[in-house]
């Protein structure tokens, strides 16, 4: 009976996490929609990447009209720094290609409006 007992609880325990799994993607839709967002690439997690997308949304909405993509570029750039460690690097724009090499966890690419964000952080080495 005991065998039974933990077979349950297993299989319970397998159905709470993909009942939160739900209930986080369902949340970053929500957000994701909030902020006019279309994620491109990511491999970085939720909470980074929602930081991207309300830094960027004030700053969209704090400039009307035409959007600043240099003055964009430099606050993610900055923000990013302050908060997850240095060499992270950001190229804002209608139109770019690259071929970027990141540290795990730490890219995305995503467009907001009409303006595409490619936000990537590399590794650095000390001297």
């Amino acid at each position: 009976m005991e065998g039974v007992e933990l077979e349950l609880e297993r299989r319970s325990k397998f159905l709470n996490s993909l009942i939160q799994q739900k209930k986080k993607a369902k949340e970053q839709q929500d957000l994701i929609g909030e902020f006019n967002v279309r994620v491109r690439a990511s491999d970085m997690p939720l909470v980074v990447q929602n930081r991207a997308f309300g830094l960027s949304r004030d700053l969209l909405n704090a400039t009307p009209g035409k959007a600043d993509n240099k003055r964009l570029a430099l606050a993610l750039k900055k923000d990013f720094d302050s908060a997850y460690g240095p060499a992270w690097h950001c190229i804002v724009g209608t139109s770019f290609g690259s071929y970027v090499t990141h540290s795990i966890g730490g890219f995305i690419y995503f467009q907001i409006d009409k303006v595409y964000v490619l936000l990537f952080k590399t590794a650095v080495e000390p001297l």
